[in-house]
């Protein structure tokens, strides 16, 4: 009874206008594209554009565990580079068989993470502080382990969790909507989702009222590592190969995601179903400006201002919740 009541006031700090942000943008986005260009509707670019989002949304589901904390996770697109390249090193040099190179990659991913949020607790470094720090370090282990060089030669047992289908659908995308179910019931319907929500609406309340915040954190984290190295492996199939700066500017992706989403820079607000919403706009938006031969360095302007505006949006929601 006290979680469903907690649950319920947690949800009312939450604005009509921040739940709906992300629809609020996808459809008209969606309606404009499909005037301007006659390509964006077809179901060979829409399936594009699904399987090309799934790789961005399975780490913006990390990234909003740790916002969701008032946290946030920078070195998602490092460990993603290191896990990928870490898998392919163990079968294609050390003949590791492809499940156990794979669960080696995400068990990485989950202890660099675990790092952070030890760091984060006991060091009482900043997040911003402590994943900046692991973005530069997992980026210059993956580029020690490659020596620069992309590592190929996977095995196709490998390569079809990136580049096979079951049925008509990608495999990536239905790694991502397993992984979207998962998340979204355990924020919804277990205590564990419910203490994050709890550390990131008032920390020293969820102190004070018995949450073991430490242990939260650090198992936050980790799951936002995993969840990267995850990304890794399917990335690194997708590609054939891994490849020494894959994942560059993914956590940069992974927060505009969430944001226009509706998740909060500020803790306590959001779910991962928006932030997928938001993954999807930022997906759709990359294709539509390719489909409309806009180039890449307006693109990036055209891509900072959206983002501008969804924080504005956070801004102004929080402003009304305070």
């Amino acid at each position: 009874m006290a979680t469903t009541t907690i649950r319920a006031r947690l949800l009312e700090k939450t604005s009509w206008l921040q739940r709906a942000s992300g629809l609020l943008i996808l459809i008209p986005l969606s309606l404009i594209l499909a005037l301007l260009s006659d390509n964006f509707l077809t179901v060979s670019n829409l399936t594009n554009v699904a399987l090309q989002t799934s790789l961005v949304a399975i780490v913006t589901i990390g990234m909003t565990l740790t916002m969701l904390m008032a946290g946030i996770d920078l070195s998602v697109g490092s460990i993603c580079a290191l896990a990928g390249a870490i898998a392919a090193g163990l079968m294609s040099r050390n003949g590791w068989p492809v499940t156990s190179a794979m669960l080696a990659g995400i068990a990485l991913g989950a202890s660099l993470g675990a790092v952070n949020g030890l760091l984060t607790v006991y060091g009482h470094l900043p997040p911003f502080v402590s994943t900046l720090a692991m973005l530069g370090v997992a980026r210059g282990l993956t580029l020690v382990y490659t020596e620069g060089k992309p590592i190929a030669g996977l095995d196709k047992a490998f390569t079809f969790w990136g580049t096979g289908n079951l049925g008509s659908i990608p495999i990536p995308i239905i790694v991502w909507l397993i992984v979207l179910v998962l998340a979204h019931l355990t924020l919804r319907h277990t205590r564990f989702g419910l203490y994050i929500y709890a550390i990131g609406g008032n920390e020293e309340t969820s102190r004070l009222a018995g949450i073991r915040i430490s242990s939260i954190k650090i198992i936050v984290y980790s799951l936002s590592g995993a969840l990267a190295g995850l990304t890794g492996l399917l990335l690194t199939a997708r590609l054939w190969s891994a490849q020494p700066q894959m994942g560059t500017g993914l956590e940069l992706d992974a927060i505009a995601a969430a944001v226009l989403g509706g998740v909060s820079l500020f803790g306590g607000v959001g779910n991962v179903i928006g932030a997928c919403i938001g993954a999807l706009i930022v997906g759709i938006l990359g294709n539509g400006l390719n489909l409309l031969r806009i180039p890449s360095y307006y693109q990036q302007v055209i891509k900072g201002v959206v983002f501008i505006l969804a924080v504005i949006v956070d801004l102004y929601a929080k402003r009304r919740r305070s």
